[in-house]
């Protein structure tokens, strides 16, 4: 039996939509990140993107448990001498709730150029709308 390789011409994306109003953060990542891969299609080939795009509201309503909330540290450097700066899990979700979802996904994403593709098919508002009716996303269930 032959190894089957998707192409990209033969990949159909659709458009999921993902609330995350009471859900755990790193719950939703696993299920945002294999949707994101293309786990769940029979087509999945490890070093193509076969997945689809994913839509995600209520960014701001996400649920860390334990003492995350004030032990969880978010880090960046600017370049220079003395630039690290960090914020807890609180002031992150506060100032940008996106960006919490975006720096989990993004870890459980290969580190390579197919990673970096995958990661611009997520979309992330922190509120309950959204601009991509057109698109039509399906409702999953996390």
């Amino acid at each position: 039996m032959k190894t089957y390789h998707a192409k990209p011409d033969d990949i159909t994306r659709a458009w999921k939509l993902v609330d995350l109003k009471g859900k755990t953060l790193g719950r939703a990542a696993t299920v945002i990140a294999n949707i994101l891969r293309g786990k769940h299609k029979p087509e999945f080939t490890p070093s193509v993107d076969t997945g689809d795009f994913v839509v995600v509201v209520n960014a701001q309503a996400v649920h860390l448990t334990g003492n995350k909330l004030l032990q969880k540290r978010y880090y960046r450097h600017s370049g220079y001498i003395g630039g690290m700066h960090s914020l807890s899990a609180e002031e992150m979700l506060a100032r940008k709730p996106e960006e919490v979802l975006r720096h989990a996904v993004k870890g459980m994403l290969p580190k390579n150029s197919l990673g970096r593709q995958l990661l611009k098919k997520l979309k992330i508002y922190a509120g309950n709308e959204h601009p991509h009716q057109a698109q039509q996303p399906q409702p999953i269930e996390l």
